[in-house]
């Protein structure tokens, strides 16, 4: 059930389409939750991972539109990584109806049973503005469990709806670290890029992997950067962010991406020499849509939001 569904997900990212535009002016945007599921880990398998898929449509006038969103963590974590943060991650979009959102994701907190939704879009009010929108939902979940299959959890109420809150993104280039430390962080990732070598049906850990390289956006402010890994161990990827803004900068970025899990963790920091001083971190699953030349793989994916803390 878990493989199908990820392989649903990562064939539903190659759909092609495009973007519209919508009123950043609009305060609120509905949402309404057309199935989710839970599955918690196979007991046949002893990896002890989890899988979510909920599939959510925009509002009520984009007809055809849909979004599959899909997750696998630890179930020990319900929906939140070690140090606490929660996991986000992308929603693709799916369907033969239009989509005005350049990036959707999505965060359970298994425990409460809380969704949390994010999209991020330009505003057609405001050329050249983007904007970001959040909301979140308790989701009503029926549950069986047996010593075979584990947990498998299904929706059992009726279209649920979620408001979504919006609000434009972003501060000025060049805005202080004050300014910073009181706006919520957020990125969006771009340009997913990750190649390696694994035979078609082999079960071993693959091999000449590059680790990921990517463009990451803070939402909150100007920053752009392009991040590459520069150490592998013990299949953990560290990278560092390199700063598209000329001259001297009070803010700089890594990462860090679990290969074995997908897990990817994002770190600012700014360094403003003053109790001013933070850093913001952001968890996601990213799963990408890998193309096939012999034993080849390359990786992509769609643009990816990824957050800090629940907004």
């Amino acid at each position: 059930m878990k493989n199908g569904l990820i392989a649903f997900a990562a064939a539903l990212s190659l759909t092609s389409g495009a973007n519209a535009s919508r009123v950043c002016s609009t305060p609120t945007y509905q949402w309404r939750v057309g199935a989710a599921r839970f599955d918690g880990a196979d007991p046949s398998k002893n990896n002890g991972l989890a899988t979510v898929a909920v599939s959510i449509v925009p509002g009520t006038r984009a007809q055809g539109t849909f979004f599959e969103c899909v997750a696998e963590w630890p179930e020990s974590w319900e929906g939140r990584y070690e140090d606490g943060n929660i996991i986000w991650s992308d929603c693709i979009w799916a369907g033969n109806g239009a989509t005005y959102d350049t990036a959707v994701a999505f965060a359970l907190d298994w425990k409460n049973r809380t969704m949390h939704v994010s999209h991020t879009f330009d505003c057609s009010d405001a050329s050249g503005s983007s904007a970001l929108a959040t909301g979140s939902l308790v989701l009503g979940m029926g549950c069986t469990t047996t010593e075979e299959s584990g947990t498998s959890c299904a929706l059992n109420e009726t279209s649920p709806a979620i408001t979504t809150k919006g609000s434009r993104a972003h501060l000025g280039a060049g805005s202080s670290c004050a300014d910073n430390s009181k706006t919520y962080q957020s990125w969006q990732l771009e340009e997913w890029h990750r190649q390696y070598i694994l035979a078609p049906g082999s079960t071993a850990s693959p091999s000449s992997d590059t680790g990921p390289s990517f463009t990451l956006r803070n939402m909150a402010n100007a920053d752009v950067f392009d991040c590459s890994p520069s150490t592998n161990q013990n299949d953990t990827f560290e990278g560092t962010c390199k700063s598209r803004a000329e001259g001297s900068s009070t803010t700089a970025a890594a990462f860090r991406f679990e290969r074995s899990l997908g897990i990817l963790t994002i770190t600012q920091s700014w360094d403003c020499g003053d109790s001013s001083s933070f850093d913001a971190v952001g968890v996601a699953y990213v799963q990408g849509s890998c193309s096939r030349e012999g034993d080849l793989l390359t990786c992509t994916s769609l643009p990816l939001w990824i957050g800090t803390q629940t907004p």
